[in-house]
């Protein structure tokens, strides 16, 4: 998080007045702000976003004299127009911005004779402000110090955890129900044509991570267009995955199982009235997506019915390749995090301008599990509103804890590989908490989850002795028996 990110309290005229924040851009170099709102200072506002105050003689014959004064940003550098504002009396200056805001540099020497604060704000908040405060608005500036934690962060922790350990489990209960269709030839051609899961061989490992880097690259390049795409494919696979969710939830229900016939096939009604629910929920999620005061929760939603869903239909066939898995995506990760900023034009990773959205984008990618920040700070109003954990620290570790899941049912062995990797998640997420709170920026979840994953069930199948076995996978016993 930058250091320079600040917020402007605004304070309208009414009684009792109505106050708002607004987030700022500053140089900590040419001013210090005070930490808090303690013994505050506040400044008329005087709004002359309809000049850029390149020159003294843009300015209307408005009195400045103390007062904090916003203009639009122009082809002149910050120090011409703190130059103006100052010689015109103003004791603030704020520089309103149409495009993303971004770091305020230049040589601290030739502010030297500047004594007003300069700050960087959103055009679109100096807009909001009069539409919320009015015309006669005060400000004041100041720079809380960033938390050291945020107890988001344990809502994120809970809800990943859970929702690996229960696509695991669910990915086991799916086995264990093919080891007995293989056992009874009876169940076997029926269950054969309920099985819906997809098995990954090292090629097609191989294949999905190439995909995973080529469909990134487009959308650093092509995001205003492909982020639409990503939304409308987020809400068809989400609603389905929450129909399969909730479908294998009521089928354990043994009330309301009342069917109709279509077309010689017969449906359970409740079935239907599920898939509309399903489907008018991720309607709801795509019409009200910008909404940041519930959407977040409708997306979480349907973003851990989706990872619940990946984990049990995608089947890793052997721990060899989850280890490829799992290599080649911490590569991903660590390189499109650390290694692309040397590569930018910008100098920042492609992963977080994805993330971001480039070039300032409204829409965001829904590949994120979303939950608002309860440590008020400058990064809330800037950048940071919600902590952010990305489906793929969901999903990739949970391949291997559904794998240790089915190797427990298929090897009898008293869910200990379930049990250990599970736990390794956790402890590989509490890590991530741990490294971002030390370093104050983001990180790639991946490079704590799969070391911690991969190591410890390693350990576990070379101390039970069965690592020949957990590598190559176990096939089905036809002569198993519940």
């Amino acid at each position: 998080v930058a250091a320079d990110e600040g917020i402007l309290h605004a304070s309208g005229s009414g009684v009792p007045p109505v106050t708002k924040d607004y987030c700022i851009i500053y140089n900590s170099n040419w001013v210090s702000l005070p930490k808090t709102l303690d013994n505050a200072t506040f400044t008329p506002l005087e709004n002359l976003t309809s000049t850029v105050l390149c020159s003294s003689a843009e300015v209307p014959s408005v009195a400045l004299k103390d007062k904090a004064v916003v203009v639009m940003r122009g082809n002149c550098t910050f120090l011409e127009k703190a130059r103006n504002a100052q010689r015109l009396g103003a004791k603030m200056l704020l520089i309103a911005s149409k495009s993303r805001l971004s770091g305020i540099s230049d040589n601290k020497t030739d502010f030297e004779d500047v004594t007003l604060p300069i700050a960087l704000i959103r055009y679109n908040d100096i807009v909001d402000m009069q539409l919320v405060l009015g015309n006669e608005v005060n400000v004041t500036l100041y720079s809380p110090p960033l938390p050291e934690f945020d107890y988001s962060m344990v809502v994120i922790f809970l809800i990943a955890v859970f929702t690996v350990a229960l696509g695991g489990y669910w990915s086991g209960v799916a086995e264990l129900e093919n080891l007995k269709a293989v056992a009874s030839p009876g169940e076997r051609e029926t269950r054969w044509k309920k099985e819906e899961n997809v098995t990954l061989t090292p090629v097609t490992v191989i294949l999905f991570v190439v995909i995973c880097c080529v469909m990134l690259v487009l959308l650093y390049f092509f995001y205003k267009w492909l982020v639409y795409v990503i939304i409308s494919v987020f809400c068809l696979a989400s609603a389905m995955s929450l129909y399969n969710c909730l479908a294998a939830l009521i089928g354990e229900i043994p009330f309301g199982q009342c069917r109709i016939t279509c077309s010689n096939k017969t449906i359970e009604v409740r079935l239907i009235f599920l898939a509309i629910f399903c489907i008018a929920a991720a309607v709801v999620w795509a019409v009200f997506r910008n909404e940041d005061r519930w959407a977040w929760i409708l997306q979480d939603i349907l973003g851990v019915a989706f990872c619940l869903n990946f984990i049990k239909t995608l089947k890793m066939p052997n721990f060899k390749s989850c280890v490829i898995l799992l290599g080649l995506l911490l590569l991903y990760d660590v390189f499109f995090v650390f290694i692309t900023p040397f590569i930018t034009k910008n100098g920042a990773s492609i992963m977080v301008e994805v993330a971001a959205g480039p070039f300032g984008n409204s829409e965001k990618l829904p590949v994120v599990i979303r939950v608002p920040r309860l440590e008020y700070s400058a990064s809330t109003l800037c950048d940071l509103p919600f902590s952010l954990l990305g489906f793929g620290d969901i999903i990739v570790p949970g391949l291997l804890v559904a794998y240790c899941r089915r190797f427990d049912v298929q090897t009898r062995s008293s869910s200990v590989y379930y049990i250990s990797c599970t736990i390794a998640y956790a402890v590989g997420m509490v890590l991530t908490f741990i490294v971002l709170a030390l370093m104050k920026m983001g990180q790639p979840a991946l490079l704590y989850l799969v070391p911690c994953t991969l190591i410890t069930s390693s350990l576990i199948a070379w101390r039970r002795k069965e690592m020949k076995k957990f590598w190559k996978g176990s096939s089905y016993q036809v002569g198993w028996r519940p």
